[in-house]
């Protein structure tokens, strides 16, 4: 969805005889017609209501009248008070519309939509992953594919004009084992919208009542002692593995006939150094780079100083 020229080119640059494989949340005619175009007879293989099955997600439906929709949103905010909670919204103009009126109400916040440049994107996902925003208001091309950790509420602003989009929306929470609430806010107009997306998921959405003013009035505190407090901000989990990554560089490469499996065996043989340390191995003409993984890379680049591979003393040193 959005990359498919990318797609196309990458594919076009494959050797001839491959295994293809193709996974997605749902098969529209879209995603079904590139199965057709670039596949082999292939084996269809489906898990049926895969996120309904596993009770992991619980869906809610709220009925509401346009105009009393923004009110009703914080209203659910101020009670649920996620650490972090993904909002969407039909359209661009209304993810900005919404963006502008929830900074304005003090909500630590932020946008994604198609019509922002690709760095702006990856710049407020960047933020969003590691906490330094709680509620993310985004269209669904924009969210396709988003993977963040402990997003514990997705609310859909605006019904999503076609069932799968609704998948596709709640598959943001009650990831990787944990639970998750998805909330729908319809309006009467949406009925029919609801109606085809509960017979997609084969269950109906239980329809649950506006929080009261009570409940509302409870929670507040708690709401802005969060929504006041200094974000704790999550670690980036590649950034950590890469530091226990190291790549070295060494003066030979296929010239002299050296092959993966020499670095693998020699390096392996190191006290300390298992198979399971050794990362990716990009082998050049004159030059080969090898990753070492688990924080092993100066244990390997001094015991390599004074070893030979396939009988040949190698020069060896940190890459840059």
């Amino acid at each position: 969805m959005g990359f498919i020229e990318q797609v196309e080119s990458i594919i076009q640059a494959l050797p001839t005889e491959r295994v293809t494989m193709l996974f997605s949340a749902t098969l529209p005619e879209d995603v079904e017609a590139l199965s057709a175009k670039y596949m082999k007879k292939p084996e269809y293989i489906e898990v049926k209501n895969p996120i309904v099955a596993k009770g992991m997600i619980e869906h809610s439906l709220l009925s509401v009248e346009e105009e009393d929709k923004l009110s009703l949103l914080k209203n659910i905010t101020i009670v649920e008070n996620p650490d972090s909670c993904i909002i969407f919204c039909g359209t661009q103009q209304g993810v900005d519309d919404l963006y502008k009126k929830l900074s304005n109400a003090n909500y630590s916040c932020g946008k994604i939509h198609g019509g922002m440049v690709q760095e702006e994107r990856f710049s407020v996902m960047d933020d969003f992953k590691k906490g330094k925003f709680r509620y993310l208001v985004a269209t669904d091309i924009a969210a396709r594919g988003i993977d963040v950790e402990d997003i514990s509420l997705v609310i859909s602003f605006d019904v999503p004009q076609n069932k799968e989009r609704y998948v596709h929306r709640i598959g943001r929470t009650g990831r990787a084992g944990k639970t998750g609430k998805a909330i729908t806010l319809a309006t009467p107009q949406e009925e029919n919208l609801v109606k085809e997306i509960e017979e997609y998921i084969g269950e109906e959405i239980r329809n649950i009542d506006s929080p009261s003013k009570e409940e509302v009035a409870r929670a507040k505190v708690a709401f802005v002692e969060k929504m006041n407090a200094k974000p704790r901000l999550k670690q980036d989990k590649a950034k950590q593995v890469n530091k226990d990554i190291l790549k070295l560089y060494f003066n030979g490469g296929k010239k002299k006939k050296l092959r993966v499996v020499d670095f693998v065996g020699t390096i392996a043989k190191i006290p300390g150094v298992s198979a399971d340390d050794i990362g990716i191995i990009t082998i050049q003409e004159n030059a080969t780079y090898v990753d070492i993984l688990n924080g092993k890379g100066q244990r390997v680049l001094t015991a390599m100083k004074q070893t030979t591979i396939k009988g040949k003393q190698l020069k060896v040193y940190i890459a840059k």
